[in-house]
């Protein structure tokens, strides 16, 4: 099918499988459409959606798994030598953080573009079909959710490095495989923001962490700012959360399920709190020890 770029008005949607209507952000700019290949362009989430949908047990079972293994590979190695495996490590990172550019530069102006151009409401309610899951976007909506699935591989480098493995780590990696895997499942409306914000942050914050394993450390960008770009999605995170909560309530047709946005709530609070603890003890009270 051939399909018209000339001005909005006379843009002619895709239609997904399901049948919803909708326009991707290279037809609104026709400049950016050399930028997409004609497999993102054309994706159709109905096969992924079904497949979380019928697949619950997958997350369920790799959490039971990686809890399993990362404390018993910590209990196993307590008295064996750490292994290197810095080369690993930097080209892991590296892979993670241009995965995570690349997901950015597809979510974030999609992103952008509706909340210049829609009302509020209509970027966390209208269905996610039509706002963002079908197309490129789509596409790269549904690489970021299951690739929480080898990001767990982040934790194996710190038990086989013998490093500090602290709560908020493995914490922060099963609660968002649950909740990726549900909000996809169910076809969460909400789900463009913290899309968008996690490509955005993972893509910086892994790049840092290539940068400090070949001993690049970039210092014109402090630790401090990577923790306070993830306490400010945390803070966005629950506020998109409330704000969905508060239109269900108020009788407004939200397509995101209540047991979802009560979950990501207490996600994304308890992720605020945690940041915001870890900050505090890192940045502000441990240079004080030290000054002692």
């Amino acid at each position: 099918m051939e399909y018209l770029y000339q001005s909005e008005d006379n843009i002619t949607p895709y239609t997904s499988s399901r049948g919803a209507e909708f326009i991707q952000l290279f037809q609104r700019f026709p400049a950016l459409e050399y930028l997409y290949t004609p497999f993102e362009k054309n994706f159709q989430a109905k096969d992924t959606v079904e497949f979380a949908q019928q697949t619950f047990w997958i997350p369920a079972t790799l959490i039971v798994l990686y809890l399993v293994g990362i404390f018993g590979g910590r209990h196993y190695l307590k008295d064996r030598k750490p292994f290197g495996l810095r080369n690993e490590l930097a080209a892991w990172n590296l892979f993670l953080s241009l995965f995570s550019f690349m997901g950015m530069f597809r979510t974030v102006p999609h992103l952008l573009h509706m909340v210049t151009t829609m009302p509020f409401v209509d970027t966390i309610c209208n269905k996610s079909e039509i706002n963002y899951g079908e197309g490129a976007t789509g596409f790269w909506v549904m690489l970021f959710i299951f690739s929480k699935v080898p990001e767990l591989v982040d934790t194996v480098f710190i038990v086989l490095r013998k490093k500090p493995l602290i709560f908020l780590h493995w914490y922060h990696h099963i609660t968002v495989l649950a909740f990726c895997w549900h909000s996809y499942a169910t076809e969460s409306s909400t789900g463009i923001y913290f899309v968008a914000m996690n490509y955005t942050v993972h893509a910086i914050m892994y790049g840092y962490y290539f940068l400090m394993a070949i001993n690049m450390k970039p210092k014109w960008l402090p630790p401090m700012a990577i923790t306070m770009m993830q306490i400010s999605q945390m803070f966005i995170g629950v506020s998109v959360c409330i704000a969905s909560y508060m239109y269900k309530q108020s009788g407004i047709e939200c397509s995101v399920k209540r047991e979802n946005i009560i979950a990501g709530a207490l996600m994304y609070g308890s992720y605020f709190y945690l940041f915001a603890e870890f900050a505090v003890k890192r940045f502000i009270l441990a240079p004080k020890k030290k000054a002692a």
